[in-house]
């Protein structure tokens, strides 16, 4: 979780980068680069994304749950338990970032026009040790500083599998 509060234009601005920076990076690659893995134990570009989607679905549901719930008690999911219940791992690139943008851009429209004491609102979360407290802004921020080294990793991949070919 966060160590220090990003401002809410911060966040909204980091979850905004996210889709169309994976996009960017991964030009010109075939679907063959995509799914390779640069070397042994290395993640490929697609499960990069995968993983991504998994985690803005986990926490982009306990967002809206704690903005539309007045102070809920949330059962933690692990993001890797929670992408063994999708295809995420069996669809094509391409549709796999689309519904990322898509997801994305549905989660912005839900935030950006929140006022200041929503970010505010909070669950509890429990299922995962002692139970914590999260508000909208603490698991929008973890989203977002989540993504990072992962657009990163993606970054690394294609500089990787333009050098092979």
């Amino acid at each position: 979780m966060p160590q220090r509060a990003l401002a809410i234009e911060q966040i909204l601005t980091m979850l905004a980068a996210t889709p169309p920076r994976i996009a960017e990076l991964i030009v010109g690659l075939t679907t063959a680069q995509l799914h390779a893995h640069p070397s042994p134990g290395e993640w490929s570009a697609h499960y990069v994304l995968a993983h991504v989607r998994a985690c803005a679905d986990v926490w982009g549901d306990c967002i809206v749950t704690i903005i539309n719930q007045d102070r809920p008690t949330l059962r933690a999911l692990n993001p890797r338990t929670w992408i063994k219940r999708t295809n995420y791992l069996e669809e094509g690139f391409q549709p796999s970032l689309h519904a990322f943008t898509t997801q994305r851009t549905a989660l912005l429209a839900v935030l950006e026009p929140l006022k200041p004491d929503v970010w505010s609102r909070s669950a509890t979360i429990t299922g995962a040790g002692k139970p914590l407290v999260r508000t909208v802004q603490s698991y929008a921020q973890w989203m977002a500083e989540h993504e990072r080294p992962h657009v990163k990793q993606i970054q690394h991949i294609a500089r990787t599998m333009r050098k092979e070919h």
